[in-house]
């Protein structure tokens, strides 16, 4: 099992509208950097992620779940970009922000907290159990 971040501005797409997409998901296209496609090529069937708000609320508020491999993304006709299918698991009942995570010293090396802006990161093990302990939410699958 790996952990991932998965980050949509809100007024683009939410966590509510990945969630209105039941158990088919949505292609999480658009993505336009490498090593986020990189990252998005190394995941698994069943690899779990958190769905984070960036911009507007700047918070963890959902667990999603690899339910595709990467494949074309169909936004685009260029063979470069490629990207993974995710569907919503469970809510985070208490989000956490970015603010949360910078001020937590068991998250001091998350990818989040040094590099913001890539929009499909990795999450360890160990932070993934901390982001859930601190959201409220069973760490198990």
């Amino acid at each position: 099992m790996q952990y991932w971040l998965f980050k949509s501005e809100p007024s683009a797409f939410s966590w509510e509208m990945l969630k209105s997409k039941g158990t088919a998901g949505q292609e999480w296209d658009g993505v336009r950097n490498y090593q986020a496609r990189n990252n998005m090529r190394a995941m698994q069937i069943g690899d779990l992620g958190f769905f984070y708000h960036s911009n507007e609320g700047l918070a963890v508020v959902g667990i999603a779940e690899v339910c595709k491999l990467a494949h074309q993304d169909s936004t685009t006709d260029d063979a470069r970009w490629e990207c993974v299918d995710i569907r919503a698991v469970r809510d985070v009942p208490k989000p956490v922000t970015l603010d949360d995570c910078k001020a937590n010293p068991k998250l001091t090396d998350m990818v989040l907290v040094n590099n913001s802006r890539l929009s499909v990161q990795p999450v360890s093990a160990d932070e993934w159990r901390e982001i859930c302990r601190v959201g409220g939410v069973d760490p198990a699958p």
